[in-house]
Order: structure tokens, then C-alpha cells, then sequence
């Protein structure tokens, strides 16, 4: 099963995150199928590819609970 999640990328205690679409049983920082986009939580900044998230979403992908929030806060869901 295919979901939209979280990478952490970066320092020791700065991280940064990128939006990607990965298996669900694939480690964390493991290979993806899909970079989507990226989320930065010390500066707030985030940038979403919206028509490939958007057309992933359509192929069923669920995202886990922290990419809705992110998702839902910036109008995509």
C-alpha cells in the first residue's frame, strides 16, 4: 500500500522534511516512488507540487496523519 509521508532529511537537530510517496512497509528515509514536495519546521516553510499530490490522491494514496494536517492547512484537502 502506497502512502504519502514524511522524509527527514538535514541535521542533527535541524530538520527538514521532504513529502514523498513511498510503501508503507519501506523504512523511513528509504527510497521513494515520488517527491511531492517539502516542509522545513523551524522556518514554517513548506512547498507542495499540488496537481501531483492532487493526482496521487486520486490513485487511492493515503497520507498519514501529520501530511492531512499539513495538507489541510495549506487548502489542498
Amino acid at each position: 500500500m502506497l502512502k504519502l509521508r514524511l522524509k527527514r532529511i538535514g541535521r542533527k537537530r535541524a530538520p527538514s522534511y521532504r513529502l514523498v510517496v513511498m510503501e508503507n512497509s519501506a523504512r523511513r528515509d528509504g527510497r521513494p516512488v515520488e517527491e511531492v514536495g517539502y516542509y522545513d519546521p523551524i522556518s514554517k516553510k513548506s512547498h507542495f507540487d499540488i496537481p501531483k499530490i492532487e493526482k496521487w490522491l486520486s490513485y487511492g494514496v493515503q497520507p498519514t496523519e501529520t501530511v492531512f494536517n499539513l495538507l489541510k492547512k495549506a487548502e489542498i484537502v
